[in-house]
């Protein structure tokens, strides 16, 4: 989410960065979109790739306190629930996090997750919930009922 990326000014370096990173974690990159920065757009872009969709979207860039850092407005904007463990986990893991407002929800099947625009901040980000995406994956998905009985008697 850049308008300097989006425009051709500036290349985006955090996109390909996530992309890297999820394939060597063994996820399927299936789409990489460059999108404006500004709620309208972010909202339209993540309707489309989420409809019809199982998995996960990462987005890069817009979660900061510039006037046009509009990524988190733009998410929830298409959420239907939030994940708040997830968002923290990605802020704590970096002092600068602090300063991020990005958001982690749920769209339908989906899960979104917004990382800073720095190809080290997102990838660090993405780093610090990487080992729980595949069970949460799996749970939107429905492939797993997420009630877990331990083992023993019923009662």
């Amino acid at each position: 989410m850049s308008d300097a990326a989006a425009g051709g000014t500036r290349p985006d370096r955090s996109g390909p960065a996530l992309a890297d990173r999820l394939e060597a974690a063994g996820f399927e990159v299936v789409e990489r979109l460059v999108v404006a920065d500004g709620t309208g757009s972010v909202a339209a872009a993540l309707r489309r790739l989420t409809d019809g969709f199982t998995g996960l979207v990462v987005t890069t860039g817009g979660t900061g306190f510039g006037p046009r850092d509009l990524t988190p407005e733009g998410t929830l904007a298409v959420a239907e629930r939030h994940a708040p463990g997830l968002a923290e986990a990605m802020r704590a893991v970096s002092p600068l996090g602090r300063l991020s407002r990005g958001v982690a929800v749920t769209v339908d099947r989906c899960l979104v997750l917004n990382t800073p625009g720095s190809p080290a901040g997102s990838v660090e980000s993405l780093d610090a919930v990487l080992d729980i995406l595949p069970h949460a994956l799996n749970l939107l998905s429905g492939a797993e009922s997420g009630h877990h009985r331990p083992p023993g008697p019923a009662g």
